[in-house]
This record gives C-alpha cells, sequence and structure tokens, in this order.
C-alpha cells in the first residue's frame, strides 16, 4: 500500500508540472498613489507578492492595497513590492529579509505560507520562520498585516486527496502562524477568507486575477480597519 504522503506529494508534482505557468507581474514594482503626506507600504511575500495572475504590479496586490490604504486614510501612498513566486518563509529570510529591512515603512503586508503548506512543512520549522520574519519587519514598521493562508478546499483546481489534505495542513500552518502574530504589538492577520467571488482565479486557476487581487486587497483593509489597527 502506498502511504499516504506519498500520494500527495506525487500530486503535488503533477500539479505543479501541469499547471498553467502564469508571469510575475511587469516591471515596475513600486508605484505611488499621488497625495499629500504618503505612506510608505511594501508588500513582500510568494507569488502573490509579484503579482502572478495580474499584468501589473499597479493591478495586483500592491496597488490594490495602496488605493485601499489612500481612501482610508486620506493620505498618498509609495508601494513597493518584494518576494518571489514559489517562496516559502524561510526563502524570504535568506534572499529577501535584508532588503526588506533596509528602510522604514509605515505599513507591510505578508503574504506567504502556501509554499510551505505545498511542500508539507513542518509546523515547528514555519512558525520559527514566522517570528523571525515578524521580528525583523516590526524592526522597520509600527505595521505588520499578515495574510491567512489560501482556502485551498476551495481551489476545484486541486485533485483530491490533495485538495481536502492540503487544506488541512494548511491550517496548522494558519494556526501556527496565529499564535506567533498574537505575541506582537503592531501585527495583524487577516481571518479566513469569504468565499472566491466569480473572476477571482486568473487563467491558471490557481492565482489571484486583477479582480481576485482587488476583492483580497479590499477584505484584509476592512478588517484591519474593524480591528482598529488603521
Amino acid at each position: 500500500m502506498i502511504p499516504p504522503a506519498a500520494v500527495l506529494l506525487a500530486q503535488g508534482r503533477r500539479l505543479r508540472r501541469d499547471t498553467l505557468r502564469l508571469p510575475d507581474a511587469a516591471l515596475p514594482w513600486t508605484g505611488e498613489v499621488s497625495g499629500d503626506n504618503p505612506l510608505r507600504l511594501l508588500v513582500i511575500g510568494d507569488s502573490t507578492a509579484a503579482g502572478v495572475g495580474a499584468a501589473t504590479q499597479d493591478d495586483a496586490l500592491p496597488g490594490q492595497l495602496a488605493r485601499g490604504l489612500a481612501v482610508r486614510t486620506g493620505r498618498g501612498v509609495r508601494w513597493e513590492a518584494m518576494g518571489r513566486n514559489g517562496a516559502t518563509a524561510r526563502d524570504l529570510i535568506t534572499d529577501h529579509l535584508d532588503a526588506a529591512t533596509a528602510q522604514k515603512w509605515d505599513v507591510v503586508f505578508l503574504s506567504i505560507g502556501a509554499n510551505d503548506a505545498l511542500g508539507l512543512r513542518p509546523r515547528g520549522s514555519f512558525a520559527r520562520d514566522i517570528r523571525t520574519l515578524l521580528t525583523r519587519l516590526r524592526e522597520v514598521s509600527p505595521l505588520v498585516l499578515v495574510s491567512s493562508l489560501p482556502a485551498f478546499f476551495r481551489f476545484e483546481l486541486l485533485p483530491n486527496p490533495l485538495r481536502f489534505n492540503l487544506y488541512l495542513h494548511s491550517q496548522n500552518l494558519e494556526d501556527a502562524a496565529r499564535s506567533v502574530a498574537s505575541r506582537f504589538d503592531g501585527v495583524h492577520m487577516s481571518p479566513p477568507p469569504p468565499p472566491y467571488t466569480d473572476g477571482f482565479f486568473a487563467t491558471d486557476l490557481f492565482h489571484p486575477s486583477a479582480i481576485g487581487y482587488r476583492d483580497w486587497a479590499r477584505f484584509a483593509l476592512e478588517d484591519a480597519e474593524s480591528a482598529g489597527v488603521l
């Protein structure tokens, strides 16, 4: 009998091999929403920070968050994105964290964990990396917003048993991240997302589209505002 882990890993490899590969959002990965006393926004993470699924970063998470922040604060926003497609929490630490913490930010939005879940990363290792990320990011920003992990059980692209087990593992990692985040002042983690709307997914049926990034940014900012952290 094939061990369940071997089945999941085989399905995961097949998924990565067969899924349509979309490019990162086009350069530049910086931008600005005009206005007085502009906020400094950093979006850091995996493929969602890289804007995969959208044509430009202005249409992806950074631009959508920047416009939402501008509306809610009445201030301009200068934004920048860092990260790469496929990055895990450990990858962010080794490849991007030094650059991210070389300057000050007013708001940091961290989106990480999907690839840790896909790689069946242990809970303890993920929790340690999240602790490192939040410790360093809080040193350069008074507010770090952390995204919840994707609701993998709603990803119709994923076959079972991969879909169900990936969801269970992602929830275990998310629970670890919430436990770590709760120990930091100035850190707020979004709740699980609502059902994805029509048009949320890009053509690969895995990453958000421009519509998906718009809905995600709105959800995250509305939650942060209601929590009193904005």
